[in-house]
């Protein structure tokens, strides 16, 4: 699949005000500063789509993507570390979970992991809530540039192992990823184009 028109289309912090129609979703999420923003430009090969910073936290609300005319690209906001006050952190955790566990249309997540650091409980936590309330998702071990590939394999090995010893029976579909050579970008997009049309021959 080429994505040939990405555009962005609503913020807002209510489920109920996302979009009404029944196009399928995909949202990304992780904690900040995982290079959600630089992966998200980089899939729809857009410079400026999600705003990048150098601030972890700056994504504060549901953003929707219309991409193709045909699915959204949910870019949800960072949990974990952010330099807002415990009260907006607070909205943040609620109207994620109200995101996760109300939105019919919601295909599939995609949960970022910087591939250069040892598992975090915040994120092997949150997978288990994504497993728990029965929520597809993949992961994608960003900023894999970052290392050289042995240790990127190791890195990613004994996140495996991590996870399979505690209360995974087999390892999460997993994705590797770099924003700054593209690495994973087909692999990602064939993923979600895959996807796509089993849902629209299950629906004939």
């Amino acid at each position: 699949m080429s994505i040939k028109t990405a555009e962005f289309l609503v913020s807002n912090s209510n489920v109920a005000k996302c979009p009404k129609n029944n196009l399928p979703e995909y949202a990304f999420i992780g904690r900040s500063n995982v290079g959600k923003s630089s992966l998200i430009n980089m899939l729809t090969d857009r410079k400026n789509l999600a705003k990048t910073s150098g601030r972890p936290g700056k994504t504060q609300l549901i953003n929707h993507f219309i991409i193709n005319q045909s699915w959204y690209l949910v870019d949800l906001p960072g949990y974990g570390y952010a330099r807002v006050s415990k009260k907006v952190k607070k909205e943040f955790q609620k109207f994620i979970t109200q995101y996760f566990e109300e939105r019919e249309q919601l295909v599939s997540a995609f949960v970022l992991i910087d591939c250069r650091h040892e598992p975090q409980p915040i994120d092997k936590e949150f997978m288990q809530y994504l497993g728990e309330k029965q929520i597809p998702f993949s992961i994608i071990f960003t900023k894999a540039d970052k290392l050289k590939p042995k240790a990127l394999e190791r890195n990613i090995e004994n996140y495996k192992k991590e996870l399979l010893a505690g209360a995974w029976a087999e390892m999460p579909n997993y994705f590797v990823s770099s924003a700054t050579n593209t690495t994973g970008k087909d692999e990602i997009i064939n993923y979600i184009e895959q996807i796509n049309l089993q849902l629209k021959e299950s629906s004939i």
